[in-house]
């Protein structure tokens, strides 16, 4: 997996309640191609602190992980970190700043740790892990901007 990446797309409408669509995980299947849905498991939801678990699937691969809250300002900025035993894995945030009458979203991801079966699994079963990533990142903007402008 490459270190990281990420993209950006203006939404018209203000940042909160981009943020609000963001930070409920549990509507990120409805955004993501590859998140099939998350629940949340302790803690209060949406606060830094608090896990839930996600279930993916890309092609006939499924699997799930858990993931903890790590940034949680409304309006600003959500972060989470999946986890790989007791370490961060991945961390995936969104940064939300106003510009030109509704809100420039950026969602990015930072390969922290990548155990050595992820590692093979996309040097030879997984192809092109980064340009899917990015495809992902775009189509959920893509999707929580038609939400957003509608209401």
């Amino acid at each position: 997996m490459t270190a990281g990446s990420s993209v950006t797309v203006h939404i018209d409408a203000p940042p909160e309640q981009v943020y609000d669509l963001v930070a409920d995980v549990t509507r990120m299947g409805e955004w993501s191609p590859e998140c099939v849905r998350c629940e949340w498991k302790d803690g209060p939801p949406g606060t830094v602190g608090a896990t839930f678990r996600g279930h993916n699937k890309q092609s006939f691969f499924k699997w799930s992980t858990t993931a903890k809250v790590i940034a949680a300002e409304r309006g600003q900025e959500f972060a989470f970190a999946t986890q790989s035993g007791d370490k961060d894995s991945t961390v995936w945030r969104y940064r939300f700043v106003a510009a030109d009458g509704g809100t420039d979203v950026t969602e990015s991801y930072e390969a922290v740790y990548v155990p050595a079966y992820i590692r093979w699994a996309e040097k030879y079963v997984i192809r092109n892990r980064p340009s899917q990533l990015e495809q992902g990142m775009r189509t959920t903007l893509e999707k929580v901007k038609a939400v957003a402008e509608a209401t």
